[in-house]
């Protein structure tokens, strides 16, 4: 069940409580209603309890709203197929990306965040803005007191990607990469250009290691993307990711390569 981040879900914990309120319902009828007990309606409404989406998907349903909450989630904030993720994402002990044309999101600078979501022609000004700030904010979880291992594996392209009016971005971009590289809980290999065809050609793909043992895995598309839980599809997913790990180089000489490219 993947939280809502703040200040999202305080505003639509909000719109639930006065639906329900409209509605004549208590907490224990919109409970019953929703899938949930009283006391964890009541949890959600008091902000002691995270609001998850399973959570809005039952709003709806007890409100017959049609979606409503949902579809609000998804305009105003986070993508509703990209909450499983975002949810494992923060509570990994070892995360793994590997990005063949772009920087990882936890590795962006806000200027790079920017850049690439102004490359969706249907996002306005202010969606950008709020995606960009949930971005940022995704990175935090590198800040805590007991950060998550990152290992991210970027191709070389992604690095050497600048052109005309893009280079202090780009710079900007590279020495975030430095540092990042630098902390004892990240690791970032570049895949040199000289390797023409490897797995990794296929894709982005993303790997987090839960504080229970288990693993989940995230693809993304043009249209958007999906959670893997299956342990025969997390499989695949691994053997793909050492084949492509397999390729990148060591940590020092990745290190390396990026300064070259920066001037550093």
């Amino acid at each position: 069940m993947a939280d809502v981040p703040d200040p999202l879900a305080d505003f639509v914990v909000a719109e639930i409580r006065r639906a329900r309120g409209a509605a004549g319902m208590t907490q224990e009828a919109f409970g019953r209603g929703a899938g949930f007990s009283a006391s964890h309606v009541s949890a959600v409404e008091g902000s002691t309890r995270a609001l998850t989406l399973d959570f809005i998907k039952g709003a709806d349903r007890a409100l017959s709203t049609g979606g409503l909450f949902e579809r609000l989630v998804s305009k105003l904030g986070t993508p509703s197929w990209f909450l499983p993720w975002l949810d494992a994402e923060r509570n990994a002990t070892q995360l793994r990306y590997f990005e063949p044309n772009l920087i990882p999101g936890l590795l962006q600078t806000e200027a790079y965040a920017r850049a690439v979501l102004r490359l969706d022609p249907r996002l306005t000004d202010s969606e950008v803005d709020r995606r960009v700030a949930a971005r940022l904010e995704r990175q935090h979880v590198l800040d805590r007191v007991d950060p998550p291992q990152l290992v991210a594996v970027i191709d070389e392209g992604a690095v050497q990607r600048a052109g005309e009016g893009f280079e202090k971005l780009m710079a900007e971009q590279l020495g975030q990469l430095v540092a990042c590289a630098e902390r004892p809980n990240i690791s970032i290999h570049i895949v040199p250009a000289d390797v023409v065809l490897y797995a990794g050609l296929s894709g982005p793909l993303s790997l987090a290691h839960l504080g229970d043992g288990g693993w989940v895995g995230h693809l993304e598309s043009q249209l958007g993307g999906d959670v893997v839980s299956q342990q025969a599809d997390l499989a695949t997913l691994f053997e793909r990711w050492e084949s492509i790990r397999n390729e990148a180089l060591p940590r020092r000489q990745s290190l390396d390569l990026i300064m070259g490219v920066a001037g550093q």
